[in-house]
């Protein structure tokens, strides 16, 4: 019994000091994958999952159909703790839809893990969400006044209420219907017994492309999905486009109002994997471009380049060779933080950026180094970052960040914080630079930014950087008034 209850201890140190970690990242929504078609649905679901992973870390959920009979097994955790070879095998159906989750704003709770399903009217719809809606409070008081009772407090949630509202007859139609109602940014994944239904907000905010395995078809967040399960990619959901996979085949349909896109350009500074194309596009390449503006901007004179890893270090490849200055890995990242750490020894806040980064103290000691980051939001790790530099020898740092300085929060489905918990909303760069111990601090600037992706300077959004939202918000309105 007391062996139990050490352990019990144990784990609520740990859970809390996952918390902690969980603090100094950015996060993203979640990851989207589906596939209709293939006898194996549910363990190519789970490959396509885990190659997600790093959407969210928060649950994981997969739901099957043979046509007639509906599984589902979702849980809290990693897609490969949720998950057994035993789970999966009762997992039956040729059509799967499955989704990796971080919360924006909702609770991390079992309840509000996805895919969510509910039945209606001898009708099953399970839904899986990436993204966040602007106007979820406002939908969801309008539909409790009208007697709508919610589960959860996922808006996931409130597009299925919308759709069992509505009076068209087929579920496409009653998707459209619904649909017409949202404001933000949503790629959804709805799944009936016997078809499944992509969905792209009109803007395009985030990311979900098709790809096919032999007969069979397949839709997912990224393009590094379909790698993983030797897909073909065949081309991008497009912004306000529905896509329907069925027996007779795919079949699009695009019944809104074309809008300007406002593709989130965080996919490619930091959230997606290198490996994935975003928006049609290679995100290394471009993170390495953004390094060789960043070069242009920011030249310095130093002894080598290293990456905050591993967001930081296609960005420092880019430096180094725009810049001539030689490349070297003067960080190296723990990969198991979070799954192999046990026992923590310290009750100390900046803990846990030392187990995930340790300095290379041989590399680094006595040499004049540029940091190459991916960006900065509170500065918090940053700090404890250049002090482990200065630990280990480093004569002099030079951060440099592959993007603008962010300054505003973001309604779209981002984890950035209220707009007074961003350091660069309220400090000056010389400022930040003296806060966190660099020698010298360099950002990227917005129209370099733009001038390192690979697709027209228009198309995305940059609210975070520039405060210019293309969705309009009430002067009231707050990240933390939103149900995610």
């Amino acid at each position: 019994m007391k062996f139990r209850e050490n352990l019990h201890v144990q784990n609520r140190k740990f859970l809390s000091l996952k918390r902690d970690i969980s603090l100094f990242s950015i996060k993203e929504a979640c990851g989207l994958f589906g596939i209709y078609g293939h006898k194996d649905a549910a363990q190519l679901a789970y490959l396509g999952l885990y190659s997600l992973q790093h959407r969210g870390q928060e649950s994981a959920g997969i739901v099957t159909s043979d046509g007639k009979r509906v599984k589902s097994i979702v849980g809290m955790g990693l897609t490969g703790d949720v998950f057994s070879a035993d789970k999966l095998s009762s997992l039956s159906g040729n059509i799967a839809i499955g989704h990796v989750r971080y919360s924006t704003t909702g609770s991390s709770i079992i309840k509000n893990a996805q895919p969510f399903i509910t039945k209606h009217a001898g009708h099953m719809l399970a839904v899986a969400h990436n993204g966040n809606l602007i106007n979820s409070k406002q939908l969801k008081g309008k539909l409790e006044a009208q007697g709508a009772i919610f589960q959860t407090s996922i808006d996931s949630e409130l597009a299925v209420h919308l759709i069992f509202r509505s009076s068209k007859r087929t579920i496409e139609d009653r998707i459209v219907d619904a649909l017409k109602h949202l404001r933000g940014s949503y790629s959804f994944l709805f799944m009936t017994e016997n078809e499944i239904i992509a969905v792209r907000d009109p803007r395009g905010f985030k990311p979900l492309c098709i790809g096919k395995l032999g007969k069979s078809y397949v839709v997912a967040s990224e393009t590094c999905a379909f790698d993983i399960i030797q897909a073909n990619y065949v081309r991008e959901v497009e912004p306000g486009e529905i896509v329907i996979f069925n027996r007779h085949g795919m079949r699009s349909i695009k019944p809104f109002q074309s809008k300007k896109p406002s593709f989130c350009i965080f996919e490619y500074i930091y959230f997606s994997r290198p490996d994935s194309s975003i928006y049609g596009k290679s995100v290394y390449v471009t993170r390495k471009n953004l390094g060789r503006q960043l070069a242009i901007e920011h030249p310095v004179d130093a002894d080598m380049v290293t990456p905050i890893p591993d967001s930081g270090n296609y960005a420092a490849l880019g430096y180094a060779k725009e810049s001539g200055i030689p490349f070297e890995m003067g960080i190296m990242r723990n990969h198991y933080i979070g799954r192999t750490f046990i026992q923590p020894v310290q009750e100390i806040r900046d803990l846990s950026v030392k187990l995930k980064l340790n300095p290379v103290r041989d590399v680094i000691k006595g040499k004049k180094i540029v940091v190459v980051e991916d960006s900065i939001v509170r500065g918090t790790t940053s700090t404890t970052r250049i002090k482990a530099l200065r630990e280990a020898g480093a004569k002099e740092i030079h951060m440099r960040v592959s993007c603008p300085p962010i300054k505003n929060p973001c309604y779209y489905g981002i984890d950035f914080p209220t707009k007074k918990e961003l350091i660069a909303s309220s400090h000056s760069v010389h400022k930040i630079a003296q806060m966190i111990g660099v020698d010298s601090l360099g950002y990227l600037s917005i129209p370099g930014m733009l001038k390192a992706m690979l697709l027209p300077e228009d198309h995305f959004c940059t609210a975070c950087f520039s405060g210019m939202y293309p969705e309009k918000l009430k002067t009231s309105f707050s990240k933390y008034d939103l149900e995610q």
